[in-house]
């Protein structure tokens, strides 16, 4: 590879962002994420790390790691190969594995003159997938305002894991009482008898919610998840117990279904294969993401075939997003007015 160039992107929150983990520090106006740029003689290709304190990785230490690869033999004719390589270096991120992955696929499929998710061989159905519009953590007031903001969207997803969880429902309810919702705990339910209250209260108050995400702590013990699963009333969505293919087995006992996100994964190689794994064993599977920009949620898009649910919202999240890619409007996915046809499908704004 003859140039490898990585710098740090702040994104400004349209709204300040709270959820279950981050509710000590008061939520959040700003995040960094980190964009990389692959190229040879012939090709130029772009990646992206979205970094979280929720795994342990940061924007610094994530670009310190990229401009210490003084020796970096990628290849945008060997992406199998160059993973093996990146596999192999001692303390990779995992943010920083995902950026580069996306970059060499994004190179080696506009090579083949394709978009990435034909390169994959999966297709993109126009007008079908329907991304969640998320609402974090805030006062009943705030979370009402929120939600009648987000009125083109179809489907929300409520932060919860919260002292006011009942409040933030009940303002949510107010402001948009027909909607399908989703539920995310992100792990602030402690026990599997407070989660299994809660989801019970949801079921008897509500009869439009999807699912919850992650009810309980990732370290949960499996006989404290598979009791939950076995008495919930909601299915319930493994994200931050599912990060790789490896724990695609162990969600199948405790959960009904997985979230996978890229940055987990460690880019799309990654993803398509613990998704196929947890199709295979009967898991309903959905996309999420962390607050990226256009480039990382572009390149999760292109495993939309892959899914049940997607929740790809964190480019809408954000008033300052630098670059182009896929659409969402009235949560709808498209790549139709793309200006880039073929890689990730994206360009600078």
């Amino acid at each position: 590879m003859e140039k490898l160039s990585a710098c740090i992107v702040e994104l400004h929150f349209v709204n300040p962002w709270k959820i279950a983990s981050s509710q000590s520090t008061g939520g959040s106006g700003t995040h960094k994420t980190v964009i990389v740029e692959l190229s040879d003689s012939s090709t130029h290709a772009i990646g992206e790390a979205a970094p979280s304190s929720l795994y342990a990785e940061s924007a610094a230490g994530t670009l310190a790691f990229l401009q210490s690869l003084d020796y970096c033999p990628l290849s945008f004719d060997d992406v199998p190969g160059s993973m093996t390589f990146l596999d192999s270096l001692p303390g990779i991120p995992m943010a920083a594995k995902c950026a580069l992955n996306l970059a060499l696929l994004d190179g080696a499929a506009k090579r083949a003159g394709k978009p990435l998710y034909d390169f994959l061989g999966l297709g993109f159905r126009e007008n079908y997938h329907i991304s969640s519009f998320s609402i974090g953590i805030d006062s009943p007031d705030v979370i009402y305002k929120k939600v009648l903001e987000a009125a083109p969207y179809p489907v929300l997803k409520l932060k919860v894991g919260a002292p006011q969880d009942k409040e933030n429902f009940a303002a949510l309810r107010a402001a948009a009482p027909d909607k399908a919702v989703r539920v995310d705990a992100n792990e602030g339910w402690k026990t599997k008898e407070h989660a299994l209250q809660m989801l019970e209260w949801l079921v008897a108050t509500d009869k439009k919610i999807q699912y919850c995400e992650q009810p309980m702590p990732r370290d949960a013990k499996l006989e404290d998840l598979v009791w939950l699963k076995t008495r919930s009333p909601l299915p319930l969505f493994a994200d931050e117990a599912c990060h790789t293919v490896k724990d695609v087995a162990r969600c199948a006992e405790g959960f009904h279904g997985v979230n996978v996100k890229l940055v987990k994964t460690g880019g799309v190689s990654m993803a398509f294969e613990t998704l196929s794994a947890a199709r295979k064993l009967g898991l309903k599977t959905m996309l999420g993401c962390m607050i990226e920009t256009s480039v990382q949620i572009s390149a999760a898009a292109h495993l939309a075939e892959l899914t049940d649910y997607l929740d790809i919202d964190g480019s809408i999240l954000i008033n300052n997003d630098p670059y182009l890619g896929v659409t969402m409007e009235k949560g709808i996915l498209s790549f139709a007015d793309t200006t880039e046809k073929h890689g990730l499908m994206v360009a600078p704004r």
